[in-house]
């Protein structure tokens, strides 16, 4: 008996324990205490960028704790700071007063580096290294604009723009950064041991798992999902791969900030949208970084064919084999969303 309550109990905490905290005030901190930061963490920041998407930023390179913590901050104390694009040496675990300081000291910044993240599209990542270079964003498109001249059979760059920290010579052109890129792809796929004659194909896998997936070990699990419904039997069953990220990415909402996809964009007949058309998308939908290529290479074993992100914030993910399975996990998700309204659900 005392068995069963226990395991009730830690159900109920388990699934409703933001809602229990919120009543009873117990939160959790959204900002790390001062003397915690250490190591470094590069962010980069762009032409558009505000508090708010500085702040879903920082959060993500580890800098500050929550993804709301320095807007939140911001608002609070009253400030409107202007932000320059370009690479900046920061902390992780630092306070948001402490990075918005950092942010403001010239001394953080880095010049002539470009941090491209991974998971972006090859449009953001030209106007990335145009703002943070200072080379004309002409010069970049018309570098990209034959493939062949790097050795990629495609008709485009996307997906071979490798995401990476990069510092270049004061005189570099577009050309040589653009090459100095997809080299660093190649090095990547050679090292998962991709054949040449299957390097678009691994990279558009890779690209839906950079997407798709939020922790490094999700990343095999995810890639393993991609095969299981790629088989001819369970593409039988399940009739298409039905990626959100596919759909988002061809119908142009793929940054908008949110996890959904709107209704306009699973409808949409375009070559990249999955949950029209069988089999992959045409090609890659953003740049995979080393652990996206090589889990598209080497997925993990098991039976999975649904995936859902239940917590937004910590990127937990429950893989499942069966519709039953998924469609409880769907609720655990939808419960969380109700409980964050503002967190990207």
């Amino acid at each position: 008996m005392l068995v069963g309550i226990g395991g009730a109990g830690w159900y109920v905490w388990d699934t409703y324990q933001d809602n229990i905290r919120s009543i009873m005030g117990w939160e959790e901190p959204k900002d790390y205490e001062a003397g915690q930061a250490d190591g470094e963490a590069l962010v980069t920041i762009v032409s558009g960028d505000n508090g708010s998407s500085i702040s879903r930023t920082l959060a993500s390179a580890g800098v500050t704790k929550t993804p709301e913590a320095f807007y939140s901050m911001l608002i609070s104390t009253g400030q409107s700071p202007t932000f320059y694009p370009g690479v900046y040496k920061l902390q992780k675990k630092m306070t948001s007063a402490a990075a918005l300081k950092t942010l403001e000291d010239p001394a953080s910044k880095l010049e002539n580096s470009a941090l491209i993240r991974e998971g972006v599209t090859e449009e953001t990542i030209l106007k990335n290294l145009s703002e943070t270079l200072k080379i004309p964003l002409e010069d970049f498109r018309a570098a990209t604009k034959d493939p062949s001249k790097y050795g990629v059979k495609a008709d485009s760059l996307e997906g071979w723009l490798f995401p990476a920290m990069y510092t270049f010579d004061p005189g570099a052109t577009a050309t040589d950064v653009i090459k100095t890129m997809v080299a660093r792809t190649v090095r990547s796929l050679n090292d998962a041991g991709v054949p040449d004659s299957d390097r678009q194909r691994i990279l558009t896998i890779a690209s839906i798992i950079q997407r798709e997936a939020r922790s490094s070990d999700d990343f095999y699990k995810v890639s393993r999902v991609i095969e299981n419904r790629l088989r001819p039997n369970n593409q039988e069953t399940f009739g298409k791969l039905q990626m959100d990220s596919t759909a988002q990415y061809g119908y142009g909402e793929m940054h908008d900030g949110t996890a959904s996809s709107s209704q306009a964009a699973l409808d949409d007949d375009n070559p990249w949208n999955t949950y029209v058309h069988t089999g992959l998308p045409v090609g890659p939908i953003s740049s995979p970084g080393d652990t996206a290529i090589d889990a598209a290479m080497h997925p993990a074993d098991g039976p999975w064919m649904y995936f859902v992100t239940v917590n937004l914030d910590t990127g937990e993910t429950v893989f499942s084999a069966t519709y039953a399975e998924q469609q409880k996990a769907i609720g655990q998700m939808q419960t969380w969303c109700r409980a964050h309204p503002d967190s990207g659900c």
